[in-house]
């Protein structure tokens, strides 16, 4: 390690590091590794915002205090600085889940497994279709689309299955695509880090609808974003493109939001969910987030992402009771509600835990989604008499 920064804090005239992009890398990522910024590694290797990395592509990493035009960098105008410096955020937003947080309760004591629920059945809707460029979707057998061709579609990513289970439960009409890429978050990032996939996927989805009805023209009239666990990732890297920021209305994070340690690194992680909190805050837009006590190893728990977004609204979650309308044994701890935002914390520290966040989702749908979006509404298959 000594070495490694004795090397990266050499002058320019040493030989170069070469970094080699493996599957999962993203600029971002790269910097954080070697302490550099995202601005220098761009320019240093002659890329243009938006150019997309490729598997097995060599970039060269600038020493730490190279700028384009060999004067020292400036922090104060350096587009990767913070916007606050670890000192300055309060203990609660960096502190770990409390001892008495770290919880476990068997199934029995649940009720249920959370990570195996009873099947509900398919509801109003279709079976899975791989219509979509990416992952797969249901519709509802017959209506879900206004006279013009409008219809309302959520996109989950990660757990495409447990999470159908509680959508059927409550929404009829509103479209639902399902995406897996995996365990860790990083294929979410690195496939939604084209403004092209992202446009593939929703013109699949039309077309898809389109298909289904028979209607010559149809459109997306509303759009939100869900994922839990390590689906976040494809939201950072959406939310990261403005023209889809902008056209999204909503975002559920189900004990998903994760970041590096360092907090210099967790700022700019978080900056897409941090200016959706905000618009959410002035009732622009919506969005839920949840996070388990759960302590992960080498990485930001949702804890203190989450009590790192309340903090940016200038807020502090409140301690709540259990109630017993919690679902799949979780024991709500802390709040936060302001406009259109919505935080809530649980204790527990398993697996089952982290699969209970998935319970959180008929309530959001019914409570808030279901409201907020008004969707046509859905109707089963006609059955034929005998």
């Amino acid at each position: 390690m000594i070495l490694v920064a004795l090397l990266l804090a050499s002058s320019s005239l040493a030989a170069p590091k070469i970094h080699v992009v493996e599957k999962g890398h993203s600029l971002w990522s790269i910097a954080r590794r070697y302490g550099v910024t995202v601005t220098a590694l761009r320019a240093r290797n002659d890329l243009k915002k938006g150019d997309p990395l490729q598997i097995g592509q060599r970039l060269e990493i600038p020493p730490k205090d190279w700028k384009p035009d060999g004067s020292k960098p400036s922090r104060a105008k350096d587009d990767d600085k913070p916007r606050r410096s670890k000192k300055s955020e309060p203990d609660w937003v960096t502190a770990k889940p409390a001892p008495e947080t770290q919880t476990q309760k068997t199934v029995k004591e649940r009720g249920v497994n959370p990570c195996n629920t009873p099947d509900p059945g398919w509801g109003t809707y279709t079976h899975w279709d791989r219509a979509p460029s990416i992952g797969q979707l249901i519709l509802p057998e017959r209506g879900g689309v206004t006279r013009g061709g409008g219809f309302d579609v959520m996109i989950h990513f990660h757990g495409h299955e447990p999470v159908r289970k509680e959508w059927v439960k409550v929404m009829s009409g509103t479209v639902l695509v399902g995406i897996d890429l995996g365990i860790g978050s990083g294929p979410y990032e690195s496939t939604f880090r084209s403004p092209a996939a992202f446009k593939a996927l929703l013109d699949s989805i039309e077309e898809a609808v389109k298909k289904h009805t028979g209607k010559k023209k149809v459109y997306i009239r509303k759009l939100g974003l869900s994922a839990w666990s390590a689906g976040y990732g494809a939201v950072e890297s959406i939310l990261r493109i403005p023209e889809y920021a902008k056209m999204v209305d909503s975002v559920v994070l189900l004990d998903g939001l994760h970041s590096a340690t360092t907090e210099p690194m967790k700022s700019k992680q978080l900056e897409p969910f941090v200016d959706f909190a905000k618009q959410a805050s002035r009732r622009r837009k919506f969005m839920f987030v949840s996070h388990s006590s759960i302590i992960p190893p080498g990485y930001a728990s949702t804890t203190e992402t989450v009590h790192y977004l309340i903090n940016e609204l200038r807020g502090k979650p409140r301690k709540a009771r259990a109630r017993k309308s919690d679902p799949m044994g979780l024991e709500l701890i802390d709040r936060y509600d302001r406009g259109f935002f919505h935080a809530r914390g649980y204790s527990g520290n398993d697996k089952m835990d982290h699969c209970a966040h998935i319970g959180l989702y008929k309530d959001v749908l019914k409570v808030h989604i279901r409201r907020r979006w008004n969707s046509p509404r859905g109707y089963g298959a006609r059955r034929s008499k005998k």
